[in-house]
């Protein structure tokens, strides 16, 4: 099998995105092109339809987890891309594709070049972008029969030299949330608002402290930022006071724990300022009645100081060029639960300086790096090896 011939694997992937949960054809797809690199063992639907593959060497020697996220996202493809997506609405535009691709080049090389000793699992996991995979994954409790020694992922980046690997200790990507805030009241004529119960004085308290709270240096151990991405309140009907509002918003830290103190903080912030309205000598507000939300959780990915020199080697050994990052990367990614639970670490490949960032039209995993993210893994597991 010809190199060119997972150029044409991932492009099949790209041609056929499925988004978070309904990956049913991605994942048959990937199960029929493993038969060829003969897998000890496949098991199917893994935390919904996800695919956990293991290559059995020894008894002797460590279990070690690399995975990759299968999922698309809901963006419309333009038709210029020779290989665009045949979905409407929905497109590999976080670079799943190569991803997955990724992996199966690397079942190919531990088919052809087989470890001494030890496992590996390879892990084709379902529902990243919505941050449910991961949770689904390890509450299926197949991971338990493992003993896992350390697990590793990547990411392409864009904006970074091609085959270029970042990487550091520590904090990689950053914990993110998102929250809905649903205020209902009572409306009310726009020429006797009193009589109404308006959301309008808790969503401002609301919205300008969440905008307090930033702190939007990235060198700082408290960096934290809120993002409000919806707002909406009443309707266009200029003589009706607004009785309902919605606040949608996203929250990231760069620890679990940071996250976590926020989003208790919004969670008293709410509930004081709605329902009594003494907090920052807002007017009260009897009667206004609130509902929270929690969606989209990511933990942060927390990487192991020995998982990353192994990167930092098998970057070396290649004659690649290893960029050590001074702060994590803003976004979530949800391979970060895993690295709560088991040492490892996530480290990303650049894309190129000219590739299109992630989630927009124009983007496309390039395929060169293909090869190179196979080869790293493969390297990275060699190595783990000796240790």
């Amino acid at each position: 099998m010809q190199k060119d011939t997972f150029y044409q694997i991932r492009r099949e992937l790209h041609q056929h995105p499925e988004l978070s949960g309904h990956e049913a054809r991605t994942a048959r797809f990937v199960e029929d092109k493993l038969q060829a690199f003969h897998p000890t063992k496949v098991i199917r639907h893994v935390g919904g339809h996800g695919l956990l593959v293991e290559y059995f060497f020894s008894e002797d020697g460590p279990t070690v987890l690399f995975r990759a996220d299968i999922d698309a996202v809901a963006v419309q493809e333009p038709d210029e891309i020779p290989h665009h997506s045949q979905t409407p609405g929905v497109a590999h535009k976080c670079g799943h594709d190569g991803h997955t691709t990724i992996l199966l080049r690397f079942a190919r090389m531990l088919s052809e070049h087989p470890l001494t000793k030890g496992r590996i699992l390879l892990l084709f996991q379902p529902a990243e972008e919505n941050g449910s995979g991961s949770k689904a994954v390890l509450d299926t409790k197949v991971l338990d029969y493992y003993q896992i020694d350390k697990t590793f992922a990547l990411h392409n980046i864009p904006g970074y030299p091609l085959h270029a690997v970042l990487c550091k200790e520590g904090s990689f990507t950053c914990a993110v949330v998102s929250v809905s805030i649903t205020l209902t009241g009572k409306t009310s004529h726009a020429a006797e608002p009193q009589k109404g119960i308006s959301p309008i004085p808790a969503m401002l308290t609301i919205v300008d402290e969440l905008s307090r709270w930033n702190n939007t240096d990235m060198q700082s151990d408290d960096y934290f930022l809120s993002t409000i991405v919806e707002i909406h309140v009443g309707k266009e009907a200029y003589g009706v006071s607004a009785g309902n509002g919605l606040i949608r918003a996203t929250l990231r830290a760069k620890t679990d724990k940071l996250l976590h103190q926020h989003a208790r903080q919004l969670k008293n912030l709410v509930r004081v300022p709605v329902n009594s309205f003494e907090f920052h000598s807002c007017e009260r507000t009897p009667g206004l009645q609130h509902e929270m939300e929690w969606l989209e959780p990511f933990s942060a990915n927390e990487n192991d100081p020995q998982s990353v020199s192994l990167i930092k080697s098998a970057t070396i050994r290649n004659n690649l060029p290893y960029l050590e990052l001074q702060t994590p990367f803003s976004w979530g990614e949800d391979f970060g639960l895993f690295t709560q639970q088991y040492k490892g670490a996530m480290f990303g490949l650049g894309s190129g300086e000219n590739c299109a960032p992630p989630h927009s039209p124009q983007y496309d995993f390039p395929d060169a790096v293909i090869e190179t993210g196979a080869t790293l893994f493969y390297t990275i597991a060699e190595e783990n090896q000796e240790l």
